[in-house]
């Protein structure tokens, strides 16, 4: 019971256990005890009028919080909501046996007496996996959210638009799955080096049915679905499907149109701000929250664009000095800010890259993800803006976890699970007017050298756990290394395949056509003090690279 992982607010052990059987009774309010079950789902545990486990609401509780009373009589559980319910189901399963997190259950557990009370020190405790470079079947994003719930986390930001791919059906535009879902290669080289490919298609999509099933998974287990369209640049997809649509078509030009992108990096490929193009993503948008139902949050993006083709287009000029706009750099902060409109009239919030905060023009209630550090992400939250840290360091999973050979290839070194423990998401030199912005944090996934789930699985855990951890409790509590070395056996149990402490397995550093990380290529000290530049850069929508 000493390794709980992410730490409750409160935990007094008591003397004596409580023998948990499979099959025992549970009662109290139906949606509370439905959000136990799922939790404890091992246990079959069976609804009655009075049980083993008794669940009761508690109005005075916030979101999310809950307490735990184990005593020789039997569990009581207290929360104001489903997820509360749900995260007091999660901790009593730490507090079994780790046969718990597999999906047989034993004869019956012992559980320890004792007493937890816990809530969330912030609202956003996210994981954003991109699904764009890389197509993740359904199978791991469902998988995905089943081991954000251990850890209470609670928002998966799918990025599902890129260059290199389009992920999601659409019936509205049907070439953007037909077309736009796959390319012919992917890059396999090392970043500096000639250009080699392996010349095997890559692709897929996610039907709307699967948003659908997916979102509706995802809500069961207390955790949002996020979805991105990456817009107006990182466009290359889209406009392979619909050339019409990019800002160098305007005018009744007919240029080269771009394809599905196969390498990594930045594409010029943008899409034309002008209307035609807002209705064909509201139209899109539509579509997409239809099939996910409600949706609080949509992000659209605005990073890394490359303006010049909107510079060089007469209509989009006269359109820009149409709206009283000075230059390119004001029409991208016009152009996210109207498709925040479209959000907003649809009850969902946008949420964008920080480039779009420094293009100005901002809804208020617009969520920025402060990716280029804390010193943005200060000022987004001065300027009044709630803010979600996502800093490359130390939250860019991508990142190596040491600057080794002995590690499968990534972008760059080093981030590391101390590193991640380290984080603070609200500094206490802010003011408490910029903390009490912070909505919370957010690991980032980026798979353009993550081609499956086995090597999301490497990247994401234990790091992931720190920000478990970091983002429920505020900061890394104590003993939180021995604690988490007892978590990787619930997380062994759950079949998930970590970074060993210790470094990779064999098997682990990649196997044909996947090689070895490169150690001191990309420094992530160096990333950082390059990226804080470009934030104050008036020309800050051009990529970093």
């Amino acid at each position: 019971m000493t390794d709980l992982l992410p730490l409750p607010v409160i935990f007094e052990p008591a003397g004596g256990s409580f023998e948990l059987s499979p099959g025992a009774s549970v009662s109290g309010p139906a949606e509370l005890v439905d959000g136990v079950r799922l939790a404890l789902a091992t246990l079959d545990l069976r609804p009655a009028e009075a049980g083993a486990v008794v669940v009761e609401r508690d109005a005075s509780l916030g979101s999310e919080a809950y307490t735990l009373e184990v005593t020789a009589e039997g569990v009581r559980i207290a929360a104001a909501d489903r997820a509360g319910a749900f995260y007091a189901g999660q901790t009593l399963r730490q507090m079994l046996p780790q046969g718990a997190f597999r999906t047989v259950a034993g004869p019956g557990w012992t559980v320890p007496c004792g007493r937890v009370e816990d809530a969330p020190r912030f609202p956003w405790r996210g994981v954003h996996l991109d699904v764009a470079r890389h197509f993740m079947p359904k199978r791991e994003v469902l998988r995905m959210v089943d081991v954000m719930a251990v850890h209470k986390l609670n928002r998966l930001h799918l990025h599902l638009v890129d260059d290199q791919g389009w992920r999601v059906e659409s019936r509205v535009a049907p070439r953007l799955h037909e077309v736009a879902s796959h390319r012919p290669r992917t890059i396999i080289s090392y970043y500096g080096e000639e250009p080699a490919y392996d010349e095997v298609p890559h692709g897929g999509y996610y039907t709307l049915d699967d948003l659908t099933e997916i979102a509706a998974y995802a809500r069961a287990r207390a955790v949002t679905i996020v979805p991105e369209i990456d817009v107006p640049g990182h466009a290359s997809a889209i406009l392979a499907a619909y050339p019409s649509l990019d800002a160098r078509a305007t005018g009744g030009r007919t240029p080269e149109p771009f394809p599905v992108l196969d390498r990594w990096g930045i594409s010029p490929a943008i899409l034309s701000p002008l209307p035609p193009t807002i209705d064909f993503l509201t139209a899109v948008i539509d579509e997409m929250l239809g099939a996910l139902g409600e949706t609080p949050y949509v992000h659209v993006g605005g990073d890394e664009c490359v303006l010049d083709d909107w510079a060089a287009a007469p209509e989009i000029v006269a359109f820009q000095e149409e709206l009283g706009l000075e230059g390119p750099s004001d029409l991208h902060a016009w152009f996210l800010r109207r498709l925040a409109d479209v959000l907003a009239e649809r009850g969902s919030r946008a949420v964008v890259w920080d480039e779009a905060f420094v293009s100005g023009m901002l809804r208020p209630d617009t969520i920025v993800m402060p990716w280029r550090g804390t010193g943005v992400a200060r000022r987004a939250a001065e300027a009044g803006h709630d803010v979600v840290q996502t800093p490359v360091f130390p939250l860019y999973f991508d990142y190596a976890e040491a600057a080794s050979e002995e590690e499968p290839i990534a972008i760059g070194d080093a981030i590391t699970v101390s590193d991640v423990a380290a984080f603070s998401p609200a500094p206490e030199s802010w003011t408490a007017e910029q903390r009490a912005r912070v909505l919370g944090a957010q690991f980032q996934l980026w798979s353009e050298r993550l081609p499956d789930g086995r090597a999301v699985d490497y990247r994401a855990w234990p790091r992931g756990c720190a920000l478990a951890e970091v983002a429920w409790s505020g900061a890394a509590g104590p003993e939180f290394a021995s604690r988490l070395e007892g978590h990787l056996g619930r997380l062994d149990a759950l079949g998930v395949e970590y970074r060993p402490p210790a470094g990779p397995r064999p098997w682990q550093l990649g196997g044909a056509g996947h090689r070895r990380h490169r150690p001191g290529a990309v420094r992530v000290d160096k990333s950082m003090k390059h990226l804080e530049e470009l934030t104050h850069l008036a020309d800050s929508t051009r990529p970093s690279v």
